[in-house]
């Protein structure tokens, strides 16, 4: 498993170097940090998250968008740390099944790093991840899925930076949505719910 997930990060920080403007600077930085990172894995437990439902369709879509990125998670996918970390809300009863987060590189991941976190975000079709922000800088790259972002569309191989505060909505498409995501700066501030509109 050590060497699959290495690989798996080695191909997502590939990624990084195809940011171009404002999001390329925040991937050079990010790869500074990583290159900090511990190369060392540690120990992780797969979380039997409900949004693994997801994951067949996921795979399919990235065998289309991005191959590379296929061959290195399809051994790993279901067996990954997925989790989710927020607040129940009445409006989004479902989110908590539909959406959450596998972290490889940060604090509490399995390349440990108290500078940068990188990881994969798993969003359920026509799921809406409601406005929401956190103190670190956000670096998201879609692999695959459309999504709206703050309401415009976002195809697989967009950047998205969402800078430190920002707030920021997502919602899936018909397809679900894989994206690799950065965070630096403050990383231990956990997001929040913005007030509801």
């Amino acid at each position: 498993m050590s060497v699959g997930l290495a690989d798996l990060v080695r191909r997502l920080r590939d990624r990084l170097e195809r940011a171009e403007g404002p999001a390329a600077a925040e991937a050079a930085h990010v790869q500074a940090l990583l290159d900090r990172a511990s190369v060392e894995q540690t120990d992780y437990v797969a979380t039997a998250h409900p949004l693994t439902q997801h994951l067949a369709a996921t795979l399919a879509g990235l065998d289309r968008d991005a191959p590379d990125i296929a061959a290195a998670l399809r051994p790993l996918a279901e067996g990954l740390p997925w989790r989710y970390g927020y607040a129940p809300r009445d409006d989004l009863p479902d989110l908590h099944r539909n959406m959450g987060w596998a972290e490889f590189v940060g604090p509490a991941a399995p390349f440990h790093s108290d500078e940068v976190c990188l990881g994969l975000t798993l969003i359920g079709p026509h799921a809406h991840y409601a406005s929401h922000s956190h103190p670190a800088v956000e670096l998201y790259h879609v692999l695959t899925g459309a999504a709206e972002w703050n309401g415009a569309a976002r195809p697989p191989g967009a950047f998205i930076l969402h800078d430190a505060n920002q707030p920021h909505a997502m919602r899936a498409g018909a397809a679900p949505l894989l994206a690799l995501y950065t965070w630096s700066g403050d990383i231990v501030s956990p997001s929040v719910w913005n007030p509801v509109q």
